[in-house]
């Protein structure tokens, strides 16, 4: 195991409040994939698609558990990568370092994207692609100003996906309850009785929603790096990794129960339209989809604000360890790493550029490429935890926070996980997902290879040298 690279150099302001970094956590893993993105896998898997969050939920809540062990024990604005780094090799910070900044990099365009798309229905003088690159400048600028800036942002922008979320449920809960007059919703018997029963197309259909719905929860892991530029950071993330089992239990769970409840799943406009908009459409709430499109605006200005921030703490960290341009270190009077804000939204620019002006195939193989990441990134997560708990404990320093049934929960994410990456392998329509990942992912492995091996090489060549002397 290779030495890890010092992190000495301009360091972030803990500016940061307790709020900013709760509600971050609450609301951080809301997104378009929850208000839109639902009704795919419902419709793929019917009611049997809460099975798949319920197991997706499952893993990102002992991911979080063990992410969150390692990040009390060091808060670093590295996160996971850094952990890699100490645990497995440098190689292994520098891969999932580059990986996930480049999953975050690539959800720039696609949120921007989907802000336009709103954005132009309501303003159509205005044409998407200027809307989109208005959007992530605003954003942009908003996380060039201070960290604080981007915590009250994102603050109000959670805090509104939850009022939604929670608005929706309690609709949800009164419709089936008849407490919605002139309102018909079949209620939970559609559940297992109408429309070929519970699992009308087969346990395939499920695993193929699986796959749907574990990258609908990344972002969750975005509080261990945000809790870094908080004042107690081992606190803060304490606090959010104990609370994630409720969160996705309500957010997640019970809307997605009610929407299975409501709608049918073969209902054809339920793709089409979006879970929650059909779900309210059925309720014969007025003005539906003005609504789940405001909301949806909000989760994707949320998110595109937190991609920006994300990548951007990674590409800095990365520097930091010497795994990066030096260039991207640099930071403003208020501390914020602008170098990397600017660096990582550049990227975003030029990817929704191509997105609108390049062959379409072009921007859909720069999608795939990151389509298993966020396996990845839990793979690895998995992996640090196992060997850094070995490392923690023969420091003698006492765990103030630890993953459950160590080590054998930890193995059996492992397992899980290359399990659903087999799955992926073997169904077409994630296969080229998984092998454009796959890719990508080699390269960077064979660059971090070489990085580590020049690293050793100048860590040796001090030494050659005062030999020479002597």
């Amino acid at each position: 195991m290779s030495t890890p690279v010092s992190t000495g150099g301009p360091a972030l302001a803990a500016e940061l409040k307790q709020r900013h970094v709760t509600m971050l956590s609450i609301a951080g893993a809301i997104g378009a994939g929850l208000f839109v993105g639902s009704g795919h896998a419902i419709a793929s898997a019917g009611p049997a698609a809460i099975l798949a969050y319920l197991i997706s939920g499952t893993l990102v809540v002992l991911v979080m558990r063990m992410l969150g062990e390692m990040a009390v024990a060091a808060p670093d604005t590295g996160s996971f990568s850094t952990y890699a780094e100490r645990a497995i090799g440098r190689w292994a910070g520098f891969s999932i370092g580059w990986l996930y900044w480049w999953f975050w990099v690539l959800v720039i365009p696609l949120e921007a994207v989907a802000a336009a798309a709103i954005l132009n229905a309501w303003f159509p003088a205005v044409a998407t692609w200027q809307f989109a690159l208005a959007v992530t400048a605003l954003l942009t600028a908003t996380n060039l100003f201070s960290v604080a800036r981007y915590g009250e942002f994102e603050f109000w922008f959670a805090l509104l996906k939850v009022i939604a979320v929670i608005g929706f449920i309690i609709l949800g809960f009164f419709a089936l309850s008849g407490g919605l007059p002139d309102r018909e919703v079949s209620g939970v018997m559609r559940l297992t009785q109408e429309h070929g029963g519970f699992m009308p197309n087969g346990f395939s259909t499920v695993l193929g929603a699986l796959l749907t719905t574990v990258f609908s929860f990344m972002g969750t892991e975005i509080v261990t790096i945000a809790a870094a530029e908080s004042k107690n950071p081992a606190k803060q993330i304490t606090r959010a990794t104990n609370s994630v089992v409720w969160r996705m239990g309500i957010f997640y769970i019970v809307s997605i129960f009610l929407i299975i409840s409501i709608v049918p799943w073969n209902d054809p406009l339920l793709t089409e339209a979006g879970s929650y908009q059909r779900a309210l459409e059925i309720m014969n709430i007025p003005n539906a989809k003005l609504i789940v499109d405001i909301v949806v605006l909000v989760a994707v200005a949320s998110c595109l604000n937190s991609a920006i921030y994300t990548a951007s703490r990674m590409v800095f960290s990365l520097s930091k360890r010497g795994d990066a341009p030096r260039l991207l270190q640099k930071t403003s009077p208020k501390a914020v790493p602008y170098a990397a804000v600017l660096a990582s939204t550049a990227v975003g620019f030029l990817t929704t550029i191509i997105n609108y002006f390049a062959p379409e195939k072009v921007f859909a193989f720069l999608l795939a490429s990151s389509g298993a990441v966020a396996l990845l990134v839990y793979l690895v997560i998995a992996i640090s935890q196992l060997r850094m708990r070995r490392q923690l404990v023969a420091s003698g320093k006492p765990l103030e926070f630890s993953m459950w049934l160590y080590p054998w929960l930890t193995w059996l994410v492992i397992l899980f996980i290359l399990s659903v990456l087999g799955i992926m392998l073997a169904m077409p329509d994630h296969r080229a997902e998984l092998l454009a990942t796959g890719m990508l992912t080699v390269v960077i492995v064979c660059l971090g290879l070489l990085d580590s091996r020049k690293g050793r090489a100048r860590q040796v060549a001090p030494g050659l040298a005062q030999a020479d002397l002597q």
